[in-house]
């Protein structure tokens, strides 16, 4: 049995003293689904505890490997899944047979409905196409925003792309026949300028509308199992109001997150480090004033060149902030798209030079994994 914990009493100038949970957490969706609902208030309770380790494509594929069943990398280093697996809807607003890393949109069905089954928890992402140009999501010319709000020349376009989402999230079942909870993380990393929702392209405005417009129109075709998870990138944000400024208020966000990356050692190492430790800081912040979840949904170290990575930078940079989980991103392995080609991966596998490490990033107490979540019954 996991030791039970007080709420803890918060006091400062600006805020009486008052129990850190300071209302029962409910999310946006004020219909959503009991399992969402009864999720969304244990993450609370389980952050004080500890912070999860997620991976995105976990299931799917690793280093040297496709498709095999019931198989993770980090399953073959600890002998234990992930508590939270990243998912991607890419090109689903096609209706196309895979996503855009290639995973079949029915074998993802399959693996999410697994997660739910023993506990685990499912996150996505969506990089939608661009709906003005018909390019790919990373297509990011002025105006594409502006053309999938009301009125736009492509809204009509985009709205049929949302159905198309809202059709595979509302086909996600757990054997229960309950739908399957989802932290939903829409219009991510836009503090950067790569992809047409960036702030480079769009205005706060422009942003607060497009997230405000999508998180109704889910709810008007009956998605009640999301989550909304508000994501930036380590890009353009120094400041608590530079992380807030396309924030599209409290009534619309039930997590506030960001994505980083480490680009290479020395002070590009130190970069990384300070960032996040800034970044996770205002968080802190942020979710302390408005109750809400905080995490970082994307991260990690290409090819973990670093024996010691998981203990002596990752767990280093996040210290003693709760957050609720943290994610690396995906175990592709070879990979001939970039040229020149590469190996291209950001978790463990059985042989790599940090394995020893990350299995001592796994055994310690605040890090929890499937075995760890699975007991707190976290959809109960």
């Amino acid at each position: 049995m996991k030791k039970i914990l007080l709420p803890i009493l918060i006091c400062s100038l600006a805020f009486s003293c008052r129990s850190v949970s300071q209302a029962t957490p409910f999310p946006v969706d004020k219909k959503a689904t009991k399992e969402t609902v009864v999720l969304y208030r244990n993450l609370f309770k389980l952050k004080e505890e500890g912070y999860m380790f997620g991976h995105q494509d976990a299931l799917a594929y690793g280093v040297e490997w496709k498709y095999e069943e019931g198989r993770s990398d980090v399953k073959d280093v600890t002998g234990d899944h992930p508590a939270v697996y990243g998912w991607d809807l890419g090109r689903i607003e096609n209706k196309e047979p895979n996503d855009l890393d290639g995973v079949p949109f029915d074998k993802m069905r399959e693996w999410m409905k697994q997660v739910y089954d023993r506990g685990g928890i499912n996150t996505v992402s969506w990089h939608v196409n661009n709906p003005l140009s018909g390019k790919d999501a990373w297509d990011n010319p002025p105006g594409t925003v502006a053309s999938v709000l009301p009125g736009g020349s492509q809204h009509e376009k985009y709205k049929s792309w949302v159905d198309n989402a809202a059709e595979f999230l509302l086909s996600l079942k757990g054997s229960d026949g309950k739908p399957i909870p989802i932290l939903y993380r829409p219009y991510h990393e836009f503090t950067g300028n790569w992809f047409w929702w960036c702030k480079n392209t769009t205005t706060p405005q422009q942003f607060k509308e497009l997230w405000i417009f999508t998180v109704k129109y889910f709810q008007s075709k009956g998605v009640h199992n999301l989550i909304y998870v508000y994501n930036t990138s380590n890009e353009n944000v120094a400041t608590e109001a530079d992380f807030m400024e396309y924030y599209p208020g409290d009534e619309w966000v039930d997590m506030v997150s960001f994505d980083i990356y480490q680009g290479g050692e020395g002070e590009k190492r130190e970069k990384f480090v300070k960032e996040i430790r800034n970044i996770v800081g205002i968080m802190d912040k942020v979710s302390r004033e408005r109750n809400k979840l905080y995490a970082i949904a994307e991260t990690g170290y290409e090819a973990v060149p670093d024996a010691k990575w998981w203990t002596g930078t990752l767990a280093e940079a996040i210290g003693d902030y709760r957050i609720s989980y943290v994610l690396v991103w995906r175990n592709h392995g070879w990979n001939d798209y970039f040229k020149p080609a590469k190996m291209h991966y950001y978790g463990p596998y059985k042989g790599q030079v940090s394995e020893k490490d990350f299995i001592e990033f796994y055994n310690r107490k605040n890090t929890l994994f499937q075995s760890d979540v699975t007991k707190e019954k976290l959809y109960r």
